[in-house]
């Protein structure tokens, strides 16, 4: 069976629920693909630091829960996950802020278990990574990440990458532009949006990419995605939502249904109408996770599609 790791951060979730009350919840973007990926039948890894509290317990519990596995979750003693407030406007655009500068998942590779994740992580047939992601370690850090990335495809796995650009994440564009390059350069699948890169790279953004050696899947301006490389060429639009509530993780489940159809052995196309349709759910719903029960039939496709 073919098993995906996902590298990131999952973080306590706070999110209006009217009145100036908060609703509790988690998120993180690599964990919302997860979860996505696990309900759509793939066989996933979540790659992370927690604390040694109960809210790293609780999330521990739930995510094994949605069938995601948690042994290369590393527990490190006296830390508490980030925290992420939720604001969203009348359109359901989403406003993050963030409490994270502590979080253990900063210290995943630099930590006494990081050699045997990263091991570990040449074993899985994808390995799954954020711009986010990116974000969270240290130079040295980020060093050991892409030796790992290098040593999964050197033993015959893929790297996904999701560009996911968040500017105050970073101390400064530069140290983001050549981070994302060193990946850019051994990505296999690059999930990417114009919004991104033009923020990343300026009005070039493109020129960045990988193109004709990566399937480069680009989110444009308007509701489709671009599918770039490999000798494909091809736009997909987005069937029109019409009641949008909150946008977040939108583009996290639809790298989900996305690389699970192409898991699957669907085309490109195929992959991307899965990808549009999760998505599509997924904003009709406050919060990153979407009950189990709205999970839509049409994002998911059988198991030996045919395709690439």
């Amino acid at each position: 069976m073919t098993r995906v790791a996902s590298i990131g951060e999952c973080m306590i979730e706070l999110a209006q629920a009217g009145g100036g009350l908060l609703q509790r919840g988690w998120g993180g973007d690599t964990l919302n693909t997860a979860v996505y990926l696990a309900r759509l039948g793939v066989a996933v890894d979540y790659v992370t630091a927690l604390g040694d509290d109960p809210l790293s317990d609780e999330m521990v519990e739930a995510w094994e829960a949605e069938g995601i596995g948690t042994g290369l979750v590393v527990r490190v003693p006296g830390r508490l996950p980030g925290l992420y407030l939720i604001t969203t406007d009348a359109a359901g655009q989403r406003r993050f802020d963030y409490w994270r500068d502590s979080a253990p998942a900063r210290l995943l590779f630099d930590l006494p278990e990081t050699d045997a994740i990263v091991a570990s992580l040449a074993g899985h047939d994808v390995v799954y990574v954020s711009g986010i992601s990116l974000s969270l370690y240290g130079a040295a850090g980020r060093a050991r990440l892409l030796a790992a990335l290098e040593a999964t495809r050197a033993a015959g796995g893929r790297v996904a990458f999701d560009t996911n650009y968040r500017g105050r994440l970073w101390p400064d564009r530069e140290q983001a532009q050549a981070a994302y390059l060193e990946v850019l350069r051994c990505a296999d699948i690059v999930l990417a949006s114009h919004e991104d890169l033009i923020q990343l790279f300026g009005v070039h953004a493109e020129t960045a990419l990988p193109l004709g050696e990566a399937e480069v899947v680009l989110k444009l301006d308007e509701p489709s995605v671009r599918i770039i490389g490999r000798g494909t060429d091809v736009t997909i639009p987005a069937p029109p939502v019409a009641n949008v509530v909150d946008t977040t993780a939108a583009g996290d489940s639809f790298a989900a249904a996305y690389l699970a159809a192409r898991l699957a052995g669907a085309d490109v196309e195929t992959a991307a109408g899965c990808g549009h349709c999760l998505a599509g759910a997924v904003v009709q719903h406050r919060g990153a996770i979407i009950p189990r029960a709205a999970m839509p039939d049409g994002c998911r496709v059988p198991l030996g599609t045919d395709g690439g």
